[in-house]
């Protein structure tokens, strides 16, 4: 989970299907932008410019609820906060969105 870019095991690639793997290839060096959404807020500019060290900003979310995860903008699972070392966040995905296509 340290990598930001991790490559596929050799054992995952032989368990994906060679001939899917070789025309995957091109795309496994491809940077993506992945968020993690914990909640949303909306606000006037006013209370924004009002907003200190301190202030506390209420999140359209409750405590435990999912939260969203995006790659590249686009919603693809929710999942939980994990603790990854003392000093670091993570996510866990609990499940997949399905894609309206």
């Amino acid at each position: 989970m340290n990598d930001p870019n991790p490559v596929p095991t050799p054992e995952f690639r032989e368990a994906s299907g060679s001939a899917s793997t070789k025309e995957l290839e091109a795309v496994y060096d491809i940077s993506v932008t992945v968020s993690a959404v914990l909640g949303k807020a909306t606000m006037q500019v006013s209370q924004l410019l009002k907003l200190g060290r301190g202030a506390v900003v209420e999140l359209d979310r409750r405590l435990g609820e999912a939260i969203d995860i995006y790659v590249n903008n686009r919603l693809i699972a929710r999942g939980e906060v994990v603790m990854v070392d003392n000093t670091r966040l993570g996510v866990t995905m609990t499940e997949i969105v399905k894609s309206e296509r």
